[in-house]
């Protein structure tokens, strides 16, 4: 049986710790779709308070209310009632009953905070935007005149994401400034997945994440009774399922019409990288990619990564498509849209198992393993402590894993493999080769080296590790710290953990 919540223990203490202050206070909360935010909020209310005595208190006094797409009267009818009714919770509210103006309806809410703490959780509050985008100028100003001399705790949650963001956190926005907090929902990290799904495998993990990434409402749809092939059959390669819908949805939530922006998409997902690429396999213009790109970077599907080891003004950006999903629904299922409408599903299947290992290699792998070095570094479970991570290329070479301080002078480089079979030593000796294109030219510097391999290391890849303790390989500017070799079962355990 699946958990029902795992995780966000930093967001949950957020919240007790707004919660527990003592004046008004105002947390935005705002994500992608399917983040969990709704599941957040509700989890939170079930939970008691231990506080200082470490005895579990009564529920919380708060009003949670969701809003709907419907028209401003009925949205102002339906809080107006759900303000009524906790209020007045022996008497439900008359079916008719409504306040004059959502100005009168935050005074109530404002008079019941006045002495006892009050929670008051909008949900879905771009719904009302949508149809009002005054309101958030109506909540700036009964905040600024009222709100915020009451004990209101104040949550504004959203899924529209351009709309959150335009709204109530730009600086044009009416609420910019009034917050004590804003909070933007990540995705669960890959370390949640042990927990998530304890029957499967851990490579078969690193598959789920590679294809459906951190986002819980998509983990909620996976059986974990089945095998993964059958995960996908069933989620991802019948017509018309909520998955194939997605990609759209999400790109709606920024522009109005996204067929240019699923171009951009599809060409980033068949390793298009730098604009001129993607402008030859859209056939768009260049300054319109140029304006796409921008876009997609804003809303966090896309961005440039540089190497790491240089400035962001370096001409060797490429760039990436960041949602997991998004990067495999544009690589292996939108093109196969009519196969899928006809109910053709074992072709896609198979191309899709015969390309997913260097899939998962060319991007999940190697994220997985950044991610590992960075938390690495934090817990001092590496010798040397880096600032930045990513990876680094020139045009006669590429380094998976790049972790730099520039202070100190340190860096770590890493190999990522992702085969089913232990990696040999060539492997370890053509990253030391590698190093002297990717060390920065000024300064002297010290490496330390990590390789990464799904199926582990030959005998031969851990004697070379150890020659290189014994004797570290020197450059013009740089000399070799030691060596580390990882595999699949390690990383997944540290990330666990």
């Amino acid at each position: 049986m699946k958990p029902s919540f795992v995780g966000r223990e930093t967001e949950l203490q957020l919240l007790d710790r707004l919660w527990a202050r003592p004046d008004a206070t105002l947390l935005i909360l705002y994500g992608r779709r399917r983040v969990g935010k709704t599941k957040l909020l509700t989890y939170w209310l079930r939970q008691g308070d231990a506080g200082e005595t470490g005895q579990e208190q009564p529920i919380r006094r708060v009003l949670y209310w969701v809003a709907e797409p419907s028209s401003a009267r009925d949205q102002l009818r339906s809080f107006s009632q759900a303000v009524y009714n906790f209020t007045n919770p022996q008497t439900p509210a008359p079916e008719d009953f409504t306040y004059a103006n959502w100005q009168q309806a935050w005074q109530q809410v404002a008079a019941l905070a006045q002495v006892e703490r009050l929670g008051l959780l909008l949900d879905e509050f771009t719904y009302l935007l949508e149809i009002d985008p005054s309101i958030a100028g109506q909540l700036q100003n009964l905040w600024d005149q009222t709100l915020s001399r009451s004990n209101l705790f104040l949550v504004i949650c959203g899924s529209h994401l351009g709309m959150m963001l335009r709204h109530t956190l730009s600086y044009q926005a009416p609420l910019y400034g009034r917050a004590t907090a804003q909070l933007r929902l990540q995705p669960l990290p890959f370390g949640m997945t042990a927990r998530y799904f304890p029957r499967f495998d851990a490579d078969e993990r690193v598959a789920i994440y590679a294809i459906w990434g951190g986002i819980p409402a998509y983990w909620e749809r996976l059986d974990p009774a089945v095998t993964l092939s059958d995960n996908i059959r069933h989620e991802l390669l019948t017509a018309n399922n909520l998955m194939q819908a997605e990609p759209r949805l999400l790109l709606q939530d920024f522009v109005n019409e996204p067929h240019n922006y699923v171009g951009v998409l599809r060409a980033i997902a068949n390793d298009a990288r730098t604009q001129g690429e993607i402008a030859t396999f859209t056939g768009l213009a260049q300054g319109h990619v140029s304006q796409y790109l921008n876009i997609l970077q804003d809303a966090g599907f896309v961005e440039r990564r540089v190497p790491v080891t240089q400035g962001e003004r370096s001409r060797l950006g490429r760039y990436h498509i960041v949602d997991p999903y998004l990067r495999f629904y544009y690589r292996f299922l939108a093109s196969r849209q009519s196969q899928l409408a006809l109910g053709i599903q074992e072709q896609s299947l198979a191309e899709i198992k015969r390309h997913l290992r260097d899939f998962i290699g060319a991007n999940t792998w190697e994220e997985l393993c950044r991610e590992w070095l960075l938390r690495a570094s934090a817990q001092q479970a590496v010798p040397v402590l880096v600032d930045q991570v990513g990876s680094a290329w020139t045009r006669a070479a590429q380094v998976d894993v790049v972790g730099v301080n520039s202070m100190a002078k340190t860096l770590v480089l890493g190999e990522c493999k992702w085969g089913p079979e232990p990696s040999g030593r060539s492997v370890l000796t053509e990253l030391v080769e590698k190093t002297a294109e990717v060390v920065p030219s000024q300064g002297q510097w010290q490496v330390y080296y990590l390789g990464f391999a799904r199926a582990g290391w030959t005998d031969a890849s851990h004697a070379f590790a150890q020659e290189i303790a014994s004797a570290p390989p020197t450059g013009k500017n740089w000399r070799t710290l030691d060596m580390r070799l990882l595999d699949l079962t390690q990383v997944d355990q540290d990330l666990a953990a």
